[in-house]
């Protein structure tokens, strides 16, 4: 089957351009929050205090470019009259925008909650929840690049790949919910309960911004 893609309508050279610029700024903004998801994983499986530091500042950051974005699309909406398939992208654009906002905000909360689970031993569950944040890191990375490519079969590809998030969240979850005779505090299993429902929501905007995608080429939703 051949690819399916999108590009801005070469009729229209300005509106092209503008265009263009916005995919770049999105991308640029999807960068800062892959950096944001790779230190906060930093922070709660390697223990490193330092990485979670960081997240406020990129988080600053990655909110400037959500409403740098939200503003430009709307501008050019206003001003430049854009078809019907460039409306459609800018209107993605400006719900995935959203989305890589919503990553770097969990990403932010898994940095806290890796400085409030610090003072305790590691938890058994904790190879599994890494796997599951590397999975949903794939997702982010998967995601982009469809967006980058206006790849509609990738971006479709995600609704797949977070069914294996959504595997590892339950049987975590069942893990610790039924574990028994905890010593001590429950703190650090409140924590990772709070950090395995960041992940899996983590892992639904990137699927949402596949859909995102797959929209933008093909203008229908699913």
């Amino acid at each position: 089957m051949k690819a399916v893609n999108y590009t801005p309508n070469p009729q229209r050279p300005q509106l092209a351009r503008a265009i263009r610029r916005l995919e770049r700024d999105v991308l640029r903004m999807g960068a800062l929050v892959e950096q944001s998801f790779r230190l906060s994983h930093q922070a709660l499986f390697a223990r490193n205090l330092t990485a979670a530091e960081e997240l406020p500042r990129l988080d600053k950051k990655i909110d400037r470019f959500y409403r740098q974005i939200e503003s430009d699309c709307t501008a050019i909406m206003t001003l430049q009259t854009p078809t019907a398939p460039d409306l459609r992208c800018l209107s993605a654009f400006m719900q995935l925008v959203r989305d890589l906002e919503r990553i770097g905000d969990y990403a932010k909360d898994l940095a806290e909650i890796a400085i409030k689970i610090f003072p305790y031993a590691p938890h058994t569950s904790l190879p599994e929840i890494e796997a599951m944040s590397l999975h949903a890191q794939a997702m982010l990375a998967t995601s982009l690049k469809a967006l980058g490519d206006f790849d509609e079969a990738s971006g479709r590809r995600l609704k797949h790949l977070d069914d294996t998030v959504d595997d590892a969240y339950d049987r975590v979850y069942q893990t610790l919910a039924q574990q028994r005779d905890v010593p001590g505090v429950v703190e650090p299993i409140i924590l990772l309960a709070l950090a395995i429902r960041c992940l899996e929501r983590m892992a639904d905007h990137a699927t949402n911004i596949g859909q995102r995608v797959a929209y933008i080429v093909t203008g229908q939703r699913s």
